[in-house]
């Protein structure tokens, strides 16, 4: 035992010796590369702000730091580089080849409750998986969906009617209400069963959303609790887990229950086929298993409800403070609909006006103003050799305001748009749904969506903003949110 103790004393100091060489010999790769002064071991962590507003501010003031090429800078979470890429000639190595499709180690937070679905999932899993599952998402299934578009942004316009006639000219926080009619779109076209969100907000199944995504972006920021049982006895873990519960046992149950109307009366016999259907079919044809089924079906719950929301109350919010843009919207509007009372799929691809404007409110404000690939080689980015394993965080919010690919970046203007002026413009300086091989399944989906639901309220409404867009923050919650919410005044057209 006299012998034993000093020994492990000897091996821990040299275990420790040889990780920290280790390290050292790993920073000596990314000398050259733009970074703040930052320390062996903890890196940038001392300096990092713990709250959502404080962190954006420093990304943000990063490209601030180091705004010439090759946009991007190193940042070390611990001993972990992580490279922040806020440039498209950066960023085109990295998404133009395909040994690099693997997710951060940030997307292992997601993993409990969307399981290894098309977000989450390795390269290897996730290949043969997008092949499957990109026919679901052809023209032909989506525009039977607008019907339920339009049911639903009716049902937000007689909402806001209702509001506006009882708090005339008092500013409604709009953002809260478009979340709702999303969940209830989504809910009804990947699950083909509504939750209703929009008459009973306080569901349990939307808390439980709203509780998950605001523990797993906590968790994000704090490295501790990337460890699960640090996590669990010291985090959030108890309300995680309540959460998952909620979650899982009704998107289960609802594909029991759809699992065995289908066996019952055949899938052919419905109305509309869900996207759950189709997985389902895909089940019975033995190329998914049903654990497969759900994983998609919580992802699908995941991406085309936050996201979307997010997209369309920015929307909202950008088209309220331009009258001008406002009302050539209504006049498009006015053009291709007439009289009809619901916007048909012949009626969206004629919006082009609106696609427009839609695109530049993306621009300014992405939904998801960071994601993140995991370097599956060693890669020539910039003029620098990139480490295989790197983690890198692309981040479309600065993509969008470099100065190179955008004149007067931060100028809200969706002329920017029109077929002639996207000639010659970078492939990559454009991201709002990522790009390459792993873009987003469902860009299609939310442009037509986000489509109806604003032409559903310009249609019946003028707009104002009660905030400037300089004036209104914002936070990254996986999505990029409002501070306080996104408040209008409504005023009924005549």
């Amino acid at each position: 035992m006299a012998i034993a103790l000093p020994l492990l004393i000897i091996g821990a100091v040299v275990g420790s010796c040889y990780l920290l060489w280790i390290h050292l010999k790993l920073r000596k790769r990314f000398h050259g590369i733009p970074s703040p002064r930052s320390y062996p071991v903890i890196g940038h962590l001392p300096i990092v702000k713990p709250d959502v507003q404080g962190f954006i501010d420093q990304i943000i003031g990063l490209a601030y730091l180091y705004p010439d090429q090759p946009r991007m800078v190193t940042v070390w979470i611990g001993f972990m580089p992580m490279i922040m890429v806020y440039g498209p000639e950066a960023l085109e190595p990295i998404f133009s080849n395909s040994a690099h499709l693997n997710k951060t180690v940030l997307y292992q937070m997601l993993v409990p409750w969307l399981g290894q679905g098309l977000l989450t999932s390795s390269a290897e899993k996730w290949r043969p998986r997008r092949k499957l599952l990109t026919p679901t998402f052809h023209y032909d299934i989506l525009k039977n969906f607008v019907d339920v578009f339009n049911d639903q942004a009716q049902v937000l316009v007689h909402k806001l009617k209702a509001i506006t006639a009882n708090c005339r000219d008092e500013p409604i926080e709009i953002s809260k209400h478009v979340t709702l009619c999303a969940l209830d779109i989504i809910c009804e076209t990947s699950m083909g069963r509504s939750v209703n969100a929009q008459q009973d907000p306080d569901s349990e199944y939307l808390r439980a959303v709203k509780r998950i995504i605001e523990i797993i972006q906590r968790r994000q920021m704090n490295p501790i609790f990337w460890i699960d049982c640090l996590f669990n006895l010291f985090g959030d873990g108890k309300e995680h887990k309540w959460a998952l519960d909620v979650l899982h046992s009704f998107t289960k149950k609802v594909i029991d229950e759809r699992r065995k109307d289908n066996k019952t009366d055949g899938i052919a016999k419905a109305e509309r086929l869900a996207f759950l259907d189709l997985l389902l079919a895909m089940e019975d044809r033995g190329e998914i298993s049903l654990k497969d089924v759900q994983e998609e079906v919580d992802t699908f719950m995941f991406e085309g409800h936050d996201t979307t929301a997010a997209g369309i109350a920015w929307a909202l919010h950008l088209i309220g403070n331009h009258e001008d843009v406002q009302e050539q919207i209504a006049e498009e509007l006015a053009q291709i609909l007439g009289q009809d009372e619901d916007i048909s799929y012949e009626h969206l691809g004629r919006m082009k006006y609106l696609e427009c404007v839609i695109k530049e409110c993306l621009r300014l404000q992405p939904s998801v103003p960071m994601f993140g690939r995991v370097l599956g080689t060693d890669q020539d980015v910039g003029g620098f050799t990139i480490p295989k394993g790197t983690q890198v965080i692309v981040n479309p919010y600065l993509i969008h305001r470099d100065p190179r690919h955008w004149k007067n970046p931060e100028k809200f203007d969706p002329d920017r748009f029109l077929p002639e002026n996207t000639k010659g413009r970078h492939a990559f300086a454009y991201v709002p749904f990522s790009a390459g091989s792993r873009n987003c399944i469902g860009q299609r989906f939310a442009l037509m969506e986000e489509k109806t639901i604003i032409a559903s309220i310009i249609r019946e409404f003028k707009m104002t903003s009660i905030k400037r867009r300089d004036e209104l923050g914002f936070k990254s919650e996986l999505i990029l949110r409002p501070i306080d919410g996104i408040h209008v005044t409504l005023t009924p057209r005549v």
